[in-house]
Parts: C-alpha cells; structure tokens; sequence
C-alpha cells in the first residue's frame, strides 16, 4: 500500500436539473478533478499525493468544494485555473490557498 503525504478529494456529485441545492458537477468539477490527476502525474507526484472524487461532501453552496487530508483544509469555489496554485502552494508547499478556503469549517 503506498504512503500519501495528501490526498485531496474533489466533489463530483451530481443532482438531478433544477435541485435547490445545485451539485458541483454543474459547476465543473469533473474537469477540475482531472486537472488535479493531469498536474499531479506532469509534475512527477503520483505516488505521494493523490486526487480522487468524492460524493457530496454536503459543502454545495461553495462548489466545487474540495478537501485535503490529512490537514482537513476544506476549499470552495475551485476551478481548474486554481488546482496549479493549490498544487504548488499547498500539497507541494504545505501553505493553504487563502483565498479559495472555506472559513467556517
């Protein structure tokens, strides 16, 4: 089993048109989840970090929320211009994106 520094979890949950709570895959998330897999295996870090899809991580308002473990850094909002900065500033650097982070967790 490989050891991973952070694992970040991207929701891709998806509601059926019209719901009021919306979902994140209307918002984009399955192309921001594949851009974090594409930034991770371009730089040489797939074995240390990891993306993968989550089911509603019950943050709808914020889509896409995504979430790093094991700090518990919850973000919202990402789209796939930010996953290179995250990439870089936090699951490489250990520093959080302040600006994308979801305070009231």
């Amino acid at each position: 089993m490989p050891h991973l520094d952070r694992h970040i979890f991207v929701c891709t949950n998806q509601r059926p048109p019209g719901h009021p709570k919306g979902c994140c895959a209307d918002k984009g998330s399955v192309a921001v989840r594949e851009a974090f897999k594409r930034e991770l295996y371009e730089r040489g870090l797939k074995g240390t970090l990891r993306a993968n899809s989550a089911g509603c991580l019950d943050q709808c308002a914020y889509g896409v929320t995504c979430v790093v473990y094991p700090e518990q850094v919850w973000y919202g909002g990402v789209t796939v211009n930010d996953v290179p900065e995250i990439v870089e500033s936090h699951l490489i650097g250990g520093k959080p994106v302040d600006r994308l982070l979801i305070k009231d967790k």
